[in-house]
C-alpha cells in the first residue's frame, strides 16, 4: 500500500469544495475529518482498509484541501 492513492485525490477535492463553498470552521473540519478516519477503522468494506501511513497522509491531504479551499474562497463583499 502506498501513502497516497486515488481516494486521497477524492479527499482533497471534497475538502477543497467544502471550504470554498460550504463552511470555513476549522474545528468542524477537524471533527469531521478525524471522525471519518476513525470510522474507517470499523467499516467492513475494502476501501476502508488502509495502512497507518495512508490514514495520516489522508489527514494531511484533507488539511491541504481545506486550507486551499479557504484561501480561494470568494470575498464576502
Amino acid at each position: 500500500m502506498s501513502a497516497l492513492n486515488l481516494y486521497s485525490l477524492g479527499h482533497f477535492f471534497l475538502w477543497f469544495g467544502v471550504a470554498r463553498y460550504i463552511f470555513s470552521n476549522w474545528y468542524l473540519f477537524f471533527v469531521l475529518s478525524v471522525g471519518w478516519e476513525i470510522l474507517e477503522l470499523y467499516l467492513p468494506y475494502e476501501f476502508a482498509i488502509e495502512s497507518t501511513v495512508n490514514k495520516i497522509s489522508d489527514f494531511l491531504v484533507n488539511i491541504l484541501g481545506f486550507w486551499l479551499g479557504l484561501n480561494l474562497r470568494p470575498d464576502d463583499n
